[in-house]
C-alpha cells in the first residue's frame, strides 16, 4: 500500500470579504500517498487558489488538521512553514515568476542560495535540473531569449532544483499554446514516475485529464470517487487509459 504523504482532515478557511464571510473551505478531507499525480479542477471562485495555498504552507487553515510526512502543518509557526516551503514543497506557476536580469541557470540558483548551498554545489544541481527538462545549451539565455514553454521548464527546473518530494504546479499550462501544454504536461508525467508527486492546479478539463486522479472542487467542497459530474465529464475514475491499474 502507498504512503500517505499529505493527509488534510476537516480543513475550514473563511474570509472576510466585502462585509461577508465567505466560508473558501468546508471541512475539506483529502489523502495524497507517494506516487502520486493529482489535478485539483474547479472554476473561478471555487475555492481551489485558498486549497493550493494550504498545500503549499503559504497560509494556515481556521480549523483542521494538515499532515505532511506526518507532521502537523496547521500547527507550525512562520519560519517552520518557510522551511518546509523550501525543502519540502517546489512550486510551478502559470506565469513562470522568473526574474529577466537573470539567466536560466541563476533563476534556477535562487532557491538553493536561500539554503545557503554553496557556490559550486549549486551551480552543479543547477545544470543538473536543466537537463532534467531538456534545457542543455540554454543555461546562460535571459528569459527574454527563451520561449513560453523554454521558460517553464526553467521554472520546473527551479522547483526541481531543491529536490522536494511534492510538485504544487498552478495552471501550468494556462499562459502556453496547445503544442506547448502537451509537452510540459508529457514533463509533469516523466516527473511522476521518477518518483515525485503532482499536484496540478486547474480550471480546464482537458489538463485535468491527465491526471492519475481528478479531485473537483466547488463551493469549496472535495469531490472524489464518482459521480454524475465524472460521468458528464467522460472521466474514468483510474484517469486516462494509461494510468489505469491492471
Amino acid at each position: 500500500m502507498a504512503k500517505p504523504i499529505i493527509e488534510i482532515k476537516n480543513m475550514t478557511k473563511s474570509y472576510e470579504l466585502g462585509g461577508e464571510t465567505v466560508h473558501a473551505l468546508q471541512e475539506v478531507s483529502l489523502q495524497i500517498n507517494e506516487g502520486d499525480f493529482i489535478s485539483i479542477i474547479g472554476p473561478s471562485g471555487s475555492g481551489k487558489s485558498t486549497f493550493m495555498n494550504m498545500i503549499g504552507c503559504l497560509d494556515k487553515p481556521d480549523s483542521g488538521e494538515y499532515l505532511l510526512d506526518g507532521k502537523n502543518v496547521a500547527s507550525m509557526k512562520d519560519n517552520e512553514l518557510a522551511s518546509i516551503r523550501n525543502v519540502k514543497i517546489g512550486f510551478i506557476f502559470q506565469n513562470f515568476n522568473l526574474l529577466n536580469k537573470l539567466s536560466a541557470i541563476e533563476n534556477v540558483e535562487l532557491p538553493l542560495v536561500y539554503r545557503g548551498m554553496g557556490v559550486k554545489d549549486r551551480r552543479e544541481t543547477a545544470y543538473s535540473s536543466l537537463e532534467m527538462v531538456g534545457l542543455n545549451g540554454r543555461q546562460h539565455h535571459l528569459p527574454t531569449q527563451l520561449s513560453g514553454g523554454q521558460q517553464q521548464r526553467v521554472a520546473i527546473a527551479r522547483a526541481l532544483a531543491g529536490k522536494p518530494s511534492v510538485l504544487l504546479a498552478d495552471e501550468p499550462t494556462g499562459a502556453l499554446d496547445s503544442k506547448t501544454s502537451k509537452e510540459v504536461l508529457e514533463l509533469l508525467k516523466e516527473l511522476n514516475k521518477n518518483g515525485h508527486i503532482i499536484i496540478l492546479i486547474t480550471h480546464d478539463l482537458e489538463v485535468a485529464r491527465e491526471a492519475k486522479r481528478i479531485v473537483r472542487i466547488h463551493d469549496g467542497q472535495l469531490y472524489e470517487n464518482g459521480g454524475d459530474w465524472f460521468e458528464l465529464a467522460g472521466i474514468h475514475q483510474d484517469g486516462p487509459k494509461e494510468y489505469q491499474r491492471q
